[in-house]
């Protein structure tokens, strides 16, 4: 397609989709659409390094998600139910499929799905950051060792105003998570800060003692841990649930504060720090009011952490996701360079990863905490990355947005609006910024906020 081409049908893209309403929107059967997102579909040619990556791998990872989502008796969150549903018919042929011969993984993925490059309006890149699952000394018990509880979901957690799906819950009107105060009233629950000095002391909520607060925190942080108790057998926890407040991360704080620069803000950088200096940390600790509780799991210690699709998740292709935007089993290509083998960003990664997981802190439409394992190694490598990388969507077939966009209405025409305009300008990020026109949406939706279509600067 020629550069000019390209350029327009983008552009139609961005109006398009800029007037969506500031929820995702989709239903069974219609395109897939996100709040304040740009999509690009191209070619299965125009991605770097999806011919040479192992899709027999990334099939089996795939297919673990379709048995969740067969096996799953919960609707999907709202704004994913026509994904979900495309999923499932994929995953039908999927099963089907198997055995497959040589090349016949990367040949279904192609005959079954669409690529569509995907980021944040304005943003040619989406952002990564990598967990793991630490593996935490512990006690059953309280000793001069070990003194920083690890709590399971207090019975005084109320959520109210949600809708739960599965084991998620979504936002609704009136949203309320916290401590139910009388018949009606509900007050913010305990903050960090008031955990930590013995808000829950005498619940008996305490499935473990770790070393410190510290500790308590980078397991919150991952979502689960294996604790190595005394008597040296392991203990599996994962996330259960949290005390409502935003997440706050650390990293920013000390960032802001200057106390860090930002080569310094990994995981390893910050544990050095609050480990050297114990009183400022706990100031600091205590920014990010959030706080998660656990529950024990009956995983085996040479299994992997299970994510929130309920699925063991698989190193190096399970991504946490938006679950608000994106359904569980959606299949991303992402390619970016990543520190993995060092601290210099000299890793191609280029993989097929799935969404397996979630997380509070992973926001955006664009936006993938890459798994990488268990234990040492793999907390140095996901304490490294928070670098871009470029997100392509695999969408169902049933669901091809290039399809979808024959219905949508092109900017109207203003003779002369385009002119002030070189080819390189459009596509140049550091362009000046000028207005696009405003696109009628085909359908007016009552009271529809109007949403501009804003370049990076």
């Amino acid at each position: 397609m020629a550069a000019g081409c390209r350029v327009l049908l983008a552009v139609a893209f961005l109006l398009a989709f800029a007037a969506l309403p500031a929820t995702a929107q989709s239903n069974e059967s219609g395109p897939i659409k996100f709040p304040d997102t740009q999509y690009e579909p191209i070619d299965w040619s125009d991605i770097d390094g999806w011919a040479s990556d192992d899709h027999a791998t990334a099939f089996a990872a795939f297919l673990e998600s379709c048995h969740a989502l067969n096996a799953s008796r919960q609707p999907p969150p709202p704004g994913t139910i026509a994904m979900t549903n495309a999923l499932k018919e994929v995953c039908a042929r999927g099963f089907a499929a198997v055995p497959l011969e040589e090349d016949g993984a990367r040949e279904f993925f192609e005959e079954n799905f669409r690529p569509v490059r995907i980021s944040k309006l304005g943003d040619n890149d989406g952002f990564l950051t990598g967990y793991y699952e630490p593996i935490i000394e512990g006690s059953r018990v309280p000793t001069g060792e070990f003194t920083a509880p690890l709590y399971r979901r207090p019975p005084n957690l109320v959520v109210s105003g949600w809708r739960k799906f599965g084991k998620d819950f979504f936002p609704s009107k009136g949203v309320k998570v916290g401590r139910r105060v009388g018949r009606r009233k509900i007050v913010p629950y305990y903050t960090r800060g008031e955990i930590e000095d013995g808000a829950l002391d005498g619940w008996h909520l305490e499935i473990c003692y770790l070393r410190s607060q510290l500790d308590v925190l980078f397991a919150q942080i991952q979502g689960s841990a294996r604790i190595r108790l005394e008597d040296g057998t392991i203990l599996r926890v994962n996330y259960d649930s949290h005390n409502g407040w935003p997440y706050t991360p650390v990293g920013r704080v000390l960032a802001e504060r200057k106390t860090l620069s930002k080569d310094q803000v990994t995981m390893q950088g910050i544990r050095a720090w609050m480990e050297a200096n114990p009183d400022p940390a706990k100031d600091v600790r205590r920014q990010n009011k959030s706080y998660v509780f656990f529950r024990i799991t009956d995983l085996a210690t040479a299994d992997e952490a299970v994510g929130g699709e309920g699925v063991p998740l698989v190193p190096g292709r399970s991504i946490a996701v938006d679950r608000s935007l994106h359904a569980y089993g959606t299949p991303f290509f992402i390619t970016a360079d990543l520190p993995i083998a060092n601290d210099k960003a000299e890793t191609h990664f280029r993989r097929l990863v799935f969404a397996q997981d979630t997380g509070s802190a992973i926001v955006g439409p664009a936006r993938a905490d890459i798994f990488f394992g268990a234990g040492a190694e793999a907390a140095r490598i996901a304490g490294r990355i928070r670098h871009p990388g470029q997100f392509v969507m695999l969408v169902p077939r049933e669901l091809d947005p290039v399809e979808a966009g024959h219905a949508m209405p092109l900017p109207p025409e203003r003779p002369g609006f385009f002119a002030q305009f070189t080819a390189s300008d459009m596509i140049d990020p550091t362009a000046e910024a000028v207005p696009l026109p405003e696109a009628k949406p085909a359908v007016e939706a009552e009271s529809q906020p109007k949403a501009k279509a804003r370049r990076k600067q």
